[in-house]
């Protein structure tokens, strides 16, 4: 059956050859077809009606069949007995596990692109808020900002345009080492342009100053007013799949699904109501601080140490900054569970580990960087023993006495978000699989969904200003480390490589962890490329192969994280603001 007439089909019936479904890779939310033989998937084949990918995927899209039914993927549940992980069965482990939390009564659980660019202003990482402000400065003194936006929509631009005003040219390229000239035109670009997009990723949040960084972004888009119209707004880009519609859904530590506040009252007392349950009124923690919570002697120690963790779908041995820390506070829990579909580094430290089920194997949506609501499509029964996450967690729920754990289809699960969650109350599993493209907000059946947010309005009313001065990284350069690091991905492998790194053609093409250093700095050291050298920072340190490359700056070194074997965030820092 062609491709066509079996999206036409739809569903994911079992006898489909090709299922239509989404990438399980980055935030851009591709579709493809798996192609299905005998219960078995032997190929992705591209969608070319898809609005996203038009028939294009990346190399690790094209092959993302490939690790499905690798030889290492988890098939039974592993508990650990006398000192080692040893298969048992579901009904073992999820008793175990339900034991365990039931025992700890007070657990707790919880590349932007330059060479499309026409201005590539190369900064000092760390100093976002500084060229920023710049901008803000250079736009201001030109009278390029949007008075009628910002007169209308805004508040607290008085206080901004004082502490930009202290943001010269000069004196940013001292901070920054971004020439003025350069600044000056690449400013005065963006405010001229009818509609501008800011498009950030990970180097803007996953930094000491990253809250500032994120409201000095928002800060320069209301001043131009690039907010509620197409082609324009503050985009984080999602290198994962489904991180826009896991904070959609409430995986985060101080709101419910569809950021209805945990500290609201009403919002609490409605989603009691909808659960059977009494909710606590006091947000959770974040995952750095879960790991502060799990080791005696932190500031979290005084609420009570985190004494359990349930990871699913995560890797924070490799993927958390500051590795050593984070194995001393997984190795401190009275009960770690990893779920996942391979024997991760995280779950080298389990108690039990649980076989989930890949995005082949189940239904459900993701939800891309432009909050489209996409669907996932069952196209082949689990691998071995292994299990949706969401029986996984319904079961080990009624262990526990949950309310309202009892559901058939992962449909109903949507169903029940669209009735809890206001934003995705028009969502269903029958408009999706009809076609139609929706993203959040889509309050009624009968909305088509919103293109951009904030037409109009903010809904906190006047959006407001954040006058933010620049404050130095928490760690600056020294005589004994005076290089900066930074870290990110390559295009072949995904994370932490759980994935990626169980491809053939992917490790062909990046093998290994590499460290990127300027020719300069490679020469002051007496390092030639490819040769393997010893990196280390105030945590930790590696051994990694170099590669002398005129794409860093003299004075900072690149790391992408994907490699256990020489991982980046044994040398990063888990400090935040």
């Amino acid at each position: 059956m062609p491709p066509s007439q079996a999206a036409e089909r739809g569903g994911g019936a079992m006898t489909d050859d090709f299922v239509l479904t989404t990438c399980p890779y980055c935030g851009c939310g591709c579709n493809f077809y798996l192609a299905v033989v005998n219960g078995n998937i032997v190929d992705v084949a591209p969608c070319f009606t898809d609005r996203i990918s038009q028939g294009k995927l990346c190399i690790k899209g094209r092959r993302a069949h490939e690790f499905i039914d690798n030889e290492h993927r988890l098939t039974k549940p592993l508990v650990r007995k006398n000192g080692q992980l040893k298969e048992t069965s579901w009904d073992e482990a999820l008793d175990f596990i339900a034991k365990g939390l039931s025992d700890i009564k007070s657990a707790r659980l919880s590349s932007p692109k330059s060479d499309k660019a026409d201005f590539f202003l190369r900064h000092k990482p760390g100093t976002d808020v500084a060229w920023l402000n710049g901008f803000m400065n250079i736009i201001i003194n030109q009278n390029l900002h949007d008075e009628a936006f910002i007169k209308e929509r805004t508040e607290g631009f008085e206080d901004l345009a004082k502490i930009v005003a202290n943001y010269t040219p000069q004196k940013v390229e001292q901070i920054t080492g971004i020439p003025a000239e350069q600044l000056t035109q690449a400013a005065s670009a963006y405010a001229r342009a009818d509609s501008a997009m800011i498009l950030y990723a990970m180097g803007i949040t996953q930094h000491s100053t990253g809250t500032d960084n994120v409201k000095s972004i928002a800060n320069l888009a209301m001043l131009t007013g690039n907010v509620g119209k197409a082609h324009s707004g503050v985009n984080p880009l999602r290198g994962q799949n489904n991180v826009q519609g896991a904070c959609d859904m409430g995986a985060l530590p101080n709101v419910y699904s569809g950021y209805q506040k945990v500290s609201d009252p009403e919002t609490r007392q409605k989603f009691e109501r909808a659960w059977g349950t009494s909710l606590p009124e006091k947000p959770g923690l974040t995952v750095v601080e879960m790991m502060n919570a799990a080791v005696p002697g932190t500031p979290y120690g005084e609420q009570g140490l985190l004494r359990a963790l349930y990871i699913m779908g995560e890797n924070p041995m490799l993927s958390d900054p500051d590795i050593n820390h984070v194995r001393r506070a997984l190795e401190k829990l009275e009960l770690l569970v990893v779920q996942d579909i391979f024997p991760t580094e995280t779950a080298e430290l389990a108690d039990v580990v649980l076989p989930g089920a890949s995005f082949a194997e189940k239904e459900g949506t993701f939800t891309n960087t432009d909050r489209t609501v996409l669907r996932v499509r069952k196209a082949i029964e689990p691998v071995g023993n292994s299990l949706a996450d969401w029986r996984i967690i319904c079961n080990l729920a009624q262990r526990l006495d949950g309310n309202g754990f009892v559901y058939d289809s992962a449909e109903q699960i949507m169903s029940e978000i669209a009735r809890a969650t206001p934003s995705y109350g028009g969502i269903s599993y029958q408009r999706l699989d009809e076609g139609q493209t929706l993203a959040w907000p889509c309050p009624t059946t009968d909305s088509p969904g919103t293109t951009f947010l904030h037409e109009g309005k903010f809904a906190r009313g006047p959006g407001r200003f954040h006058s933010i001065e620049y404050i130095p990284t928490a760690e600056e350069t020294d005589e004994q480390f005076p290089l900066i690091l930074t870290t990110g991905r390559t295009m072949f492998h995904y994370h932490t490589g759980t994935m990626t790194r169980r491809i053939a053609l992917l490790n062909y093409e990046v093998p290994t962890g590499y460290m990127e250093i300027n020719p300069a700095d490679a020469g002051r050291l007496q390092i030639a490329n490819d040769e393997k050298v010893d990196v280390s920072s105030r945590r930790g340190h590696i051994e990694i192969p170099a590669k002398v490359t005129e794409r860093v700056p003299k004075g900072t070194v690149f790391i992408p994280f994907h490699f256990a074997e020489c991982a980046a965030n044994m040398l990063t820092s888990a400090i935040s603001s």
